[in-house]
């Protein structure tokens, strides 16, 4: 799963874990384990959206669903999987009208602190 987003290499030495593992593996191995091999390992990997589709369907459901911690994540695995900056500055914008005005404020915050990292 070299593609795979949630993986990271802190140290060349130690075993390398994915975010996943790094988050919530300690206390859910089983929810680490599914988040790597069916999420990232199958959805993410299917041919009938490319991961650039997925990551602009994946920001709007988090704007749409106000999930912050997630959304920080999900706007640089988009940036990764070429979506440009103007581009989701626009599905926020869009989602304003979708999912409401402070959906919208609270992603731009974000986005913001995102995009200045």
């Amino acid at each position: 799963m070299a593609n795979n987003p949630s993986e990271t290499s802190d140290t060349a030495s130690a075993p390398q874990q994915t975010r996943a593992q790094q988050l919530y593996g300690d206390i859910a191995p089983k929810m680490a384990e599914l988040t790597d091999g069916v999420l990232y390992g199958d959805i993410w990997e299917r041919p009938e959206l490319s991961k650039r589709d997925r990551s602009l369907v994946t920001v709007t459901a988090l704007i749409v669903l106000n999930r912050p911690d997630q959304l920080r994540s999900h706007l640089n695995i988009a940036r990764q999987n070429g979506v440009t900056e103007t581009e989701l500055v626009e599905t926020i914008t869009h989602m304003a009208f979708y999912s409401g005005w402070p959906s919208a404020v609270s992603a731009f915050a974000i986005a913001k602190d995102v995009f200045q990292k």
